[in-house]
């Protein structure tokens, strides 16, 4: 990465990872035909679209982001001939542990180096009270699911906010007998409960709870896929940091429990305007409007931490070029993504001469200068991303390696991030 540059014009994000993975598992499952727009054609996504037809769903890809998937029934999967291989999809990984439960069929889950080191008891340990036959590898991948069991609705309280387990007990949750209600102290992304109720799956949800009676059934549905907040996050902060008049990003989603990152900028002194609100199926979408201010460090507030989780590495790089001293706590699930984001994000602005400490939950960040140097991102999409935006306001070369898992989420990243003004340079 060159030293400095600056945000010109506007740009389309790609569409929303966590709906691109639900479009096709819950089309797999529905009766009829679903067609999806604006899909995510990551690495992540693909591992989900690829396991539904290994488990015998023809799916069907016309063109650019269209994918059509012809629905075989909640019983209609059928017996994988080998071993699920999810990649790098952590999301992949857990909401298939709640659809392999349901099952008549045994099935493995395996994923590569990264995925094999994160946790899935936090999704099989309830999928296990529900009746559940799974074994893990001493906590983590890979992960056997026997089939021929049969489940039995839950009253569930996560432990930990995660969307991805509340989407496994959900998923398990259409085979079961009787209600599966999830409670949760924190609010997390709630994409699960709003495609379901799309695909016809009447779902109730009030003040910390999700609930819904099975065995149910999923009529098929069009999904439009809007483009995702996470990957506009880059954006977001690059454009804050360095935009020459006002910077645009299109079309991104605004589900109000994938906000936080919009939400904390603003409160650092960001200059985020909304513009053209409007519904995209069942998901808000908008554009936003971005101009270059100065920021400032703050106490992040507990109640945005869950709702900005996959958003930190980069709001991390706006703290480092924020005057004064950013805190946040209460951010201990950001040890268990795809590296430990807390201590190799620490890692890589110390590196670049900025002050991080790091702690068992969160992390202290002294605004200052960004020098030149070395950082690895430990095959981390996220933080080799968020290192990219953090040239932008660097006083000389960053050095960014380990790079290739940038393609499980965002695989147009380099491309659309050099055509608006960033001095990118991959090495292959």
């Amino acid at each position: 990465m060159s030293p400095g540059g600056v945000l010109v014009g506007e740009i389309t994000v790609p569409g929303d990872k966590s709906i691109s993975h639900r479009a096709v598992l819950f089309g797999a499952l529905a009766e009829g035909v679903t067609t999806v727009e604006g899909f995510l054609e990551s690495e992540d996504c693909l591992a989900t679209l690829r396991a539904m037809q290994a488990m015998g769903v023809s799916i069907e890809r016309p063109g650019s982001g269209q994918v059509i998937v012809h629905g075989v029934g909640l019983r209609g999967l059928k017996a994988p001939q080998a071993a699920l291989d999810m990649g790098n999809a952590g999301t992949a990984m857990r909401l298939s542990m709640g659809l392999l439960a349901g099952q008549s069929f045994d099935s493995t889950l395996i994923g590569d180096p990264s995925l094999s080191r994160r946790p899935m008891e936090r999704a099989a340990a309830p999928l296990r009270l529900m009746g559940a036959q799974i074994v893990t590898t001493e906590g983590k991948p890979p992960v056997r699911v026997q089939g021929g069991t049969s489940l039995q609705g839950i009253d569930y309280a996560l432990s930990v906010p995660s969307a991805q387990v509340k989407s496994a007990i959900l998923i398990a949750g259409l085979y079961a007998t009787g209600t599966t209600t999830v409670h949760e102290r924190a609010i997390t992304r709630d994409h699960t409960e709003r495609m379901l109720r799309a695909f016809g799956v009447p779902v109730i949800s009030g003040r910390g709870f999700v609930s819904l009676e099975g065995p149910a059934r999923l009529s098929a549905t069009p999904v439009q896929v809007p483009g995702d907040i996470s990957s506009a996050a880059f954006f977001l902060v690059a454009a804050t940091l360095a935009a020459q008049g006002t910077f645009k990003i299109l079309n991104v989603g605004m589900n109000p429990t994938r906000i936080g990152v919009i939400e904390i900028l603003r409160l650092m002194g960001a200059d985020i305007r909304v513009e053209r609100e409007r519904l995209l199926g069942d998901e808000p979408v908008a554009d936003l409007c971005v101009r270059a201010a100065p920021l400032n460090g703050i106490d992040i507030p507990a109640h945005l931490v869950p709702l900005a989780i996959d958003e930190f590495p980069v709001l991390f790089v706006a703290a480092a070029c924020a005057r004064g001293t950013t805190v946040v706590s209460g951010a201990s699930e950001l040890k268990v993504k795809e590296s430990d984001r807390l201590q190799v994000m620490a890692e890589g602005l110390t590196a670049l001469g900025i002050h991080a400490q790091a702690s068992a939950e969160g992390m202290r960040i002294e605004g200052g200068v960004l020098r030149s140097g070395r950082v690895d991102s430990h095959g981390d999409h996220r933080i080799a991303m968020a290192f990219a935006v953090a040239a932008l306001r660097a006083e000389g070369d960053i050095e960014i390696v380990d790079v290739a898992n940038v393609a499980t989420s965002f695989p147009s990243f380099a491309g659309l991030a050099r055509g608006v003004g960033f001095g990118l340079h991959v090495i292959p």
